[in-house]
Order: C-alpha cells, then sequence, then structure tokens
C-alpha cells in the first residue's frame, strides 16, 4: 500500500480506509438507531412532541451502547481469530517447507545413487 502523510505523520493507506470505513459504518448504526426510534415513537401516538424527542434521545442512546459493545465483542473476536489463524499458517508453512526439503533431499540421494550405479 501507499503512504500518505497526515497531520500526525505517516499514516498508510489501509489504514486510513479501514477509518473511514469504520466512521461510516458507525454513522449508518447511528442513523438506524434513530430510524428504530422513530419508528417506536410513530406507535405512541399520545407522546408530546417533547416526550417524543426524549424518547428518541434514550433510545438512541441506548441503542448506540449496545451496538458499541457488539463491535467491542466482534473485535477482540477477530482479532483472537486473526492471531489463532497467523499461528495455524505458520506451523503449515513450516511442515510444507520440511516437506518440500525432505523430498529434495531424497531426490537428489536417488539422483546420486542413479547415477552412481555401476551400468551392465
Amino acid at each position: 500500500m501507499r503512504d500518505v502523510t497526515g497531520k500526525d505523520g505517516v499514516i498508510r493507506m489501509d489504514e486510513a480506509i479501514n477509518e473511514i470505513e469504520g466512521y461510516l459504518l458507525w454513522a449508518a448504526e447511528k442513523d438506524r438507531a434513530r430510524t428504530r426510534a422513530n419508528a417506536f415513537c410513530a406507535g405512541l401516538p399520545w407522546l408530546t412532541e417533547s416526550q417524543r424527542q426524549e424518547v428518541v434521545r434514550h433510545y438512541c442512546r441506548d441503542q448506540r451502547e449496545i451496538s458499541r459493545v457488539y463491535l467491542e465483542r466482534i473485535a477482540v473476536r477477530s482479532a483472537g481469530l486473526r492471531t489463532e489463524y497467523e499461528s495455524v499458517y505458520r506451523a503449515l508453512r513450516k511442515r510444507l517447507v520440511a516437506v518440500f526439503l525432505s523430498a529434495s533431499a531424497a531426490a537428489v540421494v536417488l539422483l546420486t545413487l542413479a547415477i552412481g550405479l555401476p551400468r551392465p
């Protein structure tokens, strides 16, 4: 990836894209919470406008907190899976290299023996 210089120094392009994506996802989550809050209040026609605004505000705050907790839990799980998969990948790569080196050594030994055998 290319590097882009920002106010705080060098920021990698993939990190910048992740930041933008995170911001957009969070903005969409806030919008979804507001939409659900308004739908909830639509079912309560007896609320005054100030009561409706208060319910929407509380509902949005609660939904954002729930979403934040879920996202943090997902981030922790994602990091754990990444670590696990990286260790499995390293082990598989080591085994593949060992098999390749063993097969190469066996081929060299067989070729050496085949070349060194007397011809009848």
